[in-house]
């Protein structure tokens, strides 16, 4: 019983945040249209493709939870406790190139030196309230005050395990001075309503220099609300952040949340040529039936893995918060049959332990 009621009040922080589907809210305008992009709306921003448009029906969401209430998902047989985190290797100020998991779709991304943070959340909820909603199996690997100065952190899209206003506004109060925040057109003004005004707003293909990195803005198949009256009225999108370090160029491709589209991620590696690290969603993808437009399934990102031409893939998006049907730890076995399915290599898309970095210098002995 007491699972079953942490399940209700999980659907109702979802039903108001970013894992349900509720009737569309009020028309806004929309203050950057274009009418010659395809994926501008007068009243906000759409997928390209016409048969991905989201969020799903009122009905639809209540369908899932209705069928989801009689499911008994299994606890993990995985170990998902973090290890150690080397702090001592990513508090450095040396030049190298690294990813360290924190959690869920927060990785620590180190170019050169130049810190990149994703998505960041810290908190104990990926939900608009900390008293119900989805709750962390596992604390952040990383705390906020235990990370190196950060100098740009990426914000995929505004949903409340993507976006979380606490940890948002301790990065911007960091020593040091804050970072600068890079996100889709409209969230600049969500970050200024809660006093962050370092930022950069960019639509799909636009870029931006920050220290010594160029970040990118790329098309993803996704959508956006934080409350019932402001469905996609902001943008979403994945990203590439080019750098340096130890004098070679290094790419690195960040998702966010995605379905999977061929068509985008097909050219991402055409425009890019491919890139040193991919970091790709692995979880949240069942029932199929409702989760397929907005979130791959770990075959389909060995599929994007390929698309973007990737040497190297870690998965995210995983064993952190129980937002959808599958066990937190089956995403690792479904990308390790997918990936033997598909004939990927054994190094070639990995996972990561929680709080686990991999250093990537020198690549060719990850």
């Amino acid at each position: 019983m007491r699972r079953r009621a942490r399940r209700l009040l999980a659907a109702v922080a979802l039903a108001t945040a970013c894992a349900g589907a509720l009737v569309t809210g009020c028309s806004t305008v929309n203050p950057y249209y274009d009418p010659t992009k395809p994926h501008h709306r007068p009243e906000g921003f759409q997928n390209i493709d016409p048969a991905a448009w989201m969020p799903r029906s009122f009905g639809e969401f209540f369908r899932w939870q209705r069928e989801r209430r009689a499911l008994e998902i299994p606890a993990p047989n995985m170990d998902l406790a973090a290890i150690v985190p080397d702090l001592g290797f990513i508090r450095g100020r040396t030049n190298h190139f690294s990813v360290t998991w924190i959690g869920h779709a927060t990785a620590l991304v180190q170019i050169g030196h130049t810190n990149v943070l994703t998505d960041p959340h810290f908190s104990e909820r990926a939900s608009p309230v900390q008293w119900a909603g989805p709750k962390r199996w596992q604390p952040p690997a990383v705390h906020v005050n235990e990370l190196p100065h950060i100098d740009v952190v990426l914000i995929s899209h505004n949903h409340y395990d993507h976006l979380d206003e606490n940890s948002v506004r301790a990065l911007n109060a960091q020593p040091g001075g804050p970072p600068l925040f890079v996100v889709p057109l409209g969230l600049e003004r969500w970050l200024e309503s809660v006093g962050i005004s370092h930022t950069r707003a960019l639509d799909w293909w636009d870029s931006v220099q920050v220290k010594d990195v160029t970040v990118h803005l790329t098309p993803v198949q996704h959508w956006s609300r934080r409350t019932l009256a402001d469905t996609n009225t902001t943008l979403w999108g994945g990203f590439v952040v080019e750098g340096e370090s130890r004098g070679r160029t290094r790419r690195v491709f960040f998702s966010g949340d995605t379905g999977y589209s061929k068509d985008h991620f097909n050219e991402i590696g055409k425009r890019f040529g491919g890139f040193d690290l991919a970091l790709i969603p692995i979880g949240a993808y069942e029932p199929r039936w409702f989760m397929s437009a907005q979130h791959v399934n770990p075959e389909e990102a060995v599929k994007i893995h390929r698309d973007l031409r990737a040497r190297l893939s870690v998965g995210i998006h995983w064993g952190t918060f129980e937002l959808t049907d599958e066990p937190l730890d089956e995403p690792v076995a479904d990308l390790a049959a997918a990936s033997n399915r598909l004939g990927l290599g054994e190094r070639e898309f990995i996972t990561l332990r929680h709080g686990e970095t991999l250093r990537l210098d020198p690549f060719d002995n990850p």
